[in-house]
């Protein structure tokens, strides 16, 4: 989708506003779509030409709740509801709704962007994990349950091959 300016949003937005056009007219004069003319609309009518600013921010968890239940008590919906926060993409409030239902509060909270640095992770593992001494009754517990696993995990791959093998020549004899 085309990015654009402040300008050309604002020239859409008065449009609809002076009974110009529709949204299907506009959509078609401009080349954008007739959804994305709502929500700029509702989002001038909102916050005014501030509304129509891109806005790249990270929102705290207590901001999404709060959206979520006045969605809810409210009855708005996804473009409204958005329009009224300030949210850019109304699949946004959708998103959240979908991750609090499956997967709980702490879902909502905001992973850090970015590459984590490696000195971080390599600290972590060690604190969480700290390597047994080699030779230790725990290293070799560790070594056995790992060969363990390892044995396990060729059997199976071990009687994939041979029902595969199976089905090849049953499929050869018809």
């Amino acid at each position: 989708m085309a990015k654009f300016t402040i300008e050309k949003k604002l020239e859409v937005v008065h449009k609809y506003l002076n009974n110009e056009g529709g949204y299907r007219f506009l959509s078609e004069i401009y080349g954008i779509t007739k959804s994305t003319i709502e929500k700029w609309v509702l989002q001038f009518q909102y916050h005014g030409e501030k509304g129509l600013l891109n806005n790249y921010t990270n929102y705290t968890v207590q901001f999404k709740l709060d959206v979520l239940n006045y969605m809810n008590e409210q009855g708005t919906s996804l473009y409204e509801t958005a329009a009224i926060f300030n949210i850019p993409a109304p699949s946004t409030i959708l998103n959240w709704k979908l991750i609090l239902e499956t997967q709980g509060l702490d879902a909502l909270k905001s992973n850090k962007k970015g590459r984590p640095s490696m000195k971080e992770d390599t600290k972590k593992s060690e604190l969480k994990n700290p390597a047994p001494a080699e030779g230790s009754v725990e290293a070799l517990q560790e070594k056995i349950k790992r060969l363990e696993m390892e044995n396990a995990y060729l059997k199976k791959l071990n009687a994939l091959v041979q029902m595969q093998e199976k089905l090849q020549t049953k499929s050869k004899r018809k």
